[in-house]
């Protein structure tokens, strides 16, 4: 039998979210043996503030992904918006492989685009207008050059901010926007999408120049986890 292969995204692990945490690492340790790959689709951490973090979370991550790598199955990562500053560091201290905003993969034969999400929410213009401005090289280079208490600071300031931010908008603003996930499929040539952000889990079927088309919505880590798996008997389920 063929081994799965497993999607999951937004688990955003934190020393003050220790049932998570721990549901990742049961999850590491119970399911490693039946995947073959694993992808991380975004928000890994609810704050990652740099390669150099060296805190006791960061490091038990690290070794529980090293530790899946060593052990076959290979695994995957997409920056979020709350891990962006994530980078080759981390990669190869864990042998993760890191992907690009928009990722095309084979799944039996079948094409199938994975995003993080967030670049589909479009709605949310001042999100965009903000991401735009701290995904830049200068950006992102001049936050790493501060010293890791002031960025452990302005990490805590950016969850408050964006929890405040949230309790300002409406759902529908901050949900993935139609158009932005047809042009998506479209401009990429699949007719499936697997992406996280919303905390939305589902799947909806739309139609692309036609033809029948799903999209796949990750959900929120919780204590008993989120995962869409897919097989080549199966395919996929949630």
């Amino acid at each position: 039998m063929n081994k799965r292969i497993a999607f999951i995204s937004d688990l955003h692990l934190s020393e003050a979210r220790p049932e998570i945490t721990q549901c990742f690492f049961d999850f590491v340790r119970e399911q490693g043996d039946t995947l073959s790959a694993l992808y991380i689709l975004g928000d890994l951490f609810d704050a990652y503030i740099g390669d150099d973090d060296r805190s006791p979370l960061q490091q038990a991550v690290r070794y529980a992904l090293l530790r899946l790598n060593q052990e076959g199955v290979k695994v995957y990562l997409q920056l979020g918006n709350r891990d962006f500053l994530l980078g080759a560091g981390f990669g190869g201290a864990t042998g993760v492989v890191l992907l690009d905003e928009y990722a095309v993969v084979d799944l039996g034969g079948q094409r199938v685009l994975l995003t993080h999400g967030d670049l589909l929410c479009t709605d949310d213009v001042k999100y965009q207008t903000a991401r735009a401005r701290i995904r830049t090289p200068e950006w992102k280079r001049n936050a790493l050059s501060k010293p890791l208490w002031i960025r452990k600071l302005y990490a805590c300031w950016y969850r408050y901010r964006s929890g405040v931010d949230k309790s300002k908008k409406t759902q529908y603003v901050m949900d993935v926007n139609q158009a932005a996930v047809i042009a998506a499929l479209e401009q990429h040539n699949v007719t499936a999408l697997i992406h996280g952000h919303t905390h939305r889990p589902g799947m909806h079927r739309l139609s692309v120049h036609g033809k029948p088309a799903r999209r796949f919505v990750l959900g929120e880590w919780n204590p008993g986890g989120a995962v869409l798996y897919w097989t080549l008997e199966g395919g996929f389920k949630l």
